[in-house]
This record gives C-alpha cells, sequence and structure tokens, in this order.
C-alpha cells in the first residue's frame, strides 16, 4: 500500500498557522497572481494562479499576504523530516507532497491506515498544518484518492474497491488528460474514467495515439507498476514566475528572468550539480507556450553564465512577446551531471572569480536571509509583483 500526503493549501496554511488572526478567514497569497487561497477563499471560486485583481472581484473580503517563501521552505523541511520519521521509502514530488510506500512496516508500525492516522497527526501537532492524506495499492489511485479526500481529510481505497472507486471519476481525473484531451474524449460522449475502461485500447489508440491512448487505458484500469523511487535524481532544476495579464515592459521581464536564474544556479549549487542546457519557457496572452533552448559547451552553475544565456534567449523571443504579450516566464537547466564537477579550462585556476562570488553570497544568504545580498545588476530594477514558482 502506498501513501501520497499532500499539505492542503501550503501557503496560505503557513500564512494562517502563523498569523492567528488569519485563521477562518478568506487568504490569498501573492502579488500580480495568486500564488495560494484558503480554502475560505477558494469556496468563493478562487483559483491560482489567478490574476489578484479577479480574485478580489470573486472574494471582496479576501486577505492578501505577501509570500514569504523561506517560511514555507522551513515548514517544507519539517514536514519532509516527519515522512522520513513515518518511513524510510519517500519520493517528494514537490515542497508540499510525496509518496510513501509503508507496506512493508505492518510489523513495527501497524496497518498502512493506521498508519497515516499517525502522519496526519504528526504534521498537525509538530508543523502545525493540515494534511490530507489518499491510501491506495499503486501511485496513481493514491494520488487520486488524496485528491478526493480534501481538504485535511484521509481517504483509503481498499483492495478490491479500486475500480469502483476509480471509474465514476471525470476523465480529467487520468494523468495526462488535460483540456484539449478531455475535449476530445467528450466528442465521443467519453465523459467518465469508466468510459475510458470500457471503450478499448484500440479505440483510445485510434483517438488519441499510440502513448497517450495505451497510458490512459492502463490507467484507467489501475495499472501502475510504478513504485515509490528514492534514488530519482532530478532532470533539471528550474524556476518560473506567472507575471499576470497586462503589458510588463522588457527592464521588467529581464529582472524577473534574473531574479529566476539566481534561485535556480543557488538550488544547482546547494545540490552540487552543474548543467549543460539552459531552456526558457514562456506563455503568452493568448495562452499558447514556447521554450527556447541553448547547450552550453561545459557544465556550470556560476549565475553569470546562465544568466547570459537565458537573457540571449529572451532576447531572440522578443518579436513574438511583441506580437501576443506575455504572462508567464521560466528557466529551468538540464542535462545536470552527477556530482557537480565542472570541467575547469586552461589555464587552471583553483577558484575562478565568478566561482568565489557565487559562494560568497550562497553563505551570506544562508547565514542572514534571502534578501540580504543583491547582485549590483538588480538593484534599481523593477521585478514582477509575484514571486517565482518552483518547479523541477
Amino acid at each position: 500500500m502506498i501513501l501520497h500526503a499532500d499539505l492542503d493549501s501550503f501557503y496560505a496554511s503557513v500564512e494562517q498557522r502563523d498569523d492567528p488572526s488569519l485563521r477562518g478567514r478568506p487568504v490569498l497569497v501573492g502579488g500580480g497572481v495568486v500564488l495560494a487561497a484558503s480554502y475560505e477563499a477558494k469556496a468563493f471560486g478562487v483559483r491560482t494562479p489567478m490574476s489578484l485583481s479577479k480574485a478580489r472581484a470573486l472574494c471582496p473580503q479576501a486577505i492578501v499576504v505577501p509570500p514569504r517563501m523561506s517560511a514555507y521552505t522551513k515548514a517544507s523541511r519539517l514536514v519532509f523530516e516527519i515522512f522520513e520519521d513515518t518511513t524510510p521509502i519517500v519520493e517528494p514530488l514537490s515542497i508540499d507532497e510525496a509518496f510513501l510506500d509503508v507496506d512493508g512496516l505492518r510489523k513495527i508500525r501497524g496497518t498502512p491506515v493506521e498508519i497515516a492516522h499517525r502522519l496526519r497527526a504528526d504534521v498537525r501537532e509538530r508543523a502545525g498544518l493540515p494534511i490530507t492524506v489518499g491510501v491506495a495499492g499503486t501511485k496513481f489511485l493514491a494520488k487520486v484518492a488524496s485528491g478526493a479526500g480534501k481538504p485535511d481529510g484521509l481517504l483509503v481505497v481498499p483492495p478490491g474497491e479500486e475500480l469502483a472507486f476509480l471509474h465514476p471519476l471525470p476523465v480529467e481525473k487520468l494523468w495526462g488528460v488535460g483540456p484539449v484531451t478531455a475535449a476530445k474524449l467528450r466528442d465521443r460522449q467519453i465523459h467518465t474514467v469508466g468510459h475510458v475502461a470500457r471503450i478499448g485500447e484500440a479505440a483510445l489508440v485510434s483517438i488519441l495515439g499510440g502513448n497517450a491512448g495505451r497510458h490512459l487505458h492502463a490507467l484507467a484500469h489501475n495499472r501502475d507498476p510504478r513504485r515509490v523511487s528514492t534514488g530519482h535524481r532530478r532532470g533539471s532544476i528550474g524556476a518560473q514566475c506567472a507575471l499576470g495579464r497586462g503589458a510588463h515592459s522588457t527592464e521588467q521581464v529581464e529582472a524577473t528572468l534574473d531574479a529566476l536564474v539566481d534561485r535556480v544556479t543557488r538550488r544547482m549549487r546547494r545540490a552540487h550539480r552543474a548543467g549543460r542546457t539552459v531552456t526558457l519557457r514562456l506563455r503568452f496572452g493568448d495562452f499558447t507556450r514556447a521554450t527556447r533552448s541553448r547547450s552550453l559547451l561545459k557544465a556550470t552553475m556560476q549565475t553569470e553564465a546562465i544568466s547570459r544565456t537565458a537573457g540571449d534567449l529572451l532576447r531572440e523571443a522578443r518579436p513574438l512577446i511583441a506580437e501576443r504579450g506575455l504572462t508567464l516566464v521560466g528557466v529551468a537547466v538540464s542535462n545536470l551531471d552527477g556530482d557537480g564537477n565542472v570541467q575547469m579550462e586552461l589555464p587552471f585556476e583553483e577558484a575562478p572569480d565568478v566561482d568565489r562570488l557565487d559562494a560568497a553570497m550562497d553563505q551570506v544568504r544562508e547565514r542572514f536571509g534571502n534578501d540580504a545580498l543583491r547582485r549590483a545588476a538588480m538593484i534599481g530594477r523593477t521585478m514582477s509583483p509575484s514571486v517565482p514558482l518552483l518547479s523541477d
């Protein structure tokens, strides 16, 4: 049995935990866009990443608080310590969710359901946060169960009852079904997971193509052989920032991109992983997306080198931005090495100046906080009011 543990409205819950006056009230975390909404705000239709103006129109009484990424990171670390106290087999999915394999702990810790109850109580007691846990025999179904059990709940799908739980759900509950795929299925009167299961694999392949058709057919029958993995290493490290709708100056976009690169390269250095490929991600005002990538001659984790490459990619994309408008910018570094090894160029130097600068800035920020030091290039530049959303 597998647990999927997912903190409820994580950023908003941390704000409500730390400020008792916010408890039971609609809370929005964000600047230009909503990064998180409490369940009291979600009851009015507020969703992420909705623009703050639209969210205020839906919920005028909402309290808006600025994001505090350091507080969320600290809370996340504490919760993951609780996960690891529960079982050594933990697979992180993001800052606020993970899979836990507890099937081998029956003799020493009880049944998976008993473990899930204790986990929720431990997170509430030690971290002061609500968490929802789904319990099922596959990773896919455990995640679906946690989504159905929100907020602050526990939902168990017993063995033998998986398809009875799964088949009445809408097709959107299947991993990989977004608005486009859902529309294709609904055009053919395929509305539920049960409908997907009944039409057969060959029909799905004809509608969606080989990989997608076979993938959805397997999930509709709850076939998901993946186990909880603790050895997975990130294929890329990235961050993105929703800018919101409206006009954004070139300077603002460039400043936001530099801030994202700064965040990404700090995470790379902390993980001791250098990378070769820089990818720029853009979402436009018409909801289309584009990516631009460039590979470097050698792997690096230098902020300056990656920022320069990302800036070049952004300048190449300016005609598209001018034509369509920009609502999101992101950057990712991939082709990561395993041990942070960086090939030096002749003449060999023990530590180039840029490496020493990066290391010194990292040390100051670790000791005094993220806002203790800024690069000179960022002084006087206006960034997006929203805080970068981290993603791997």
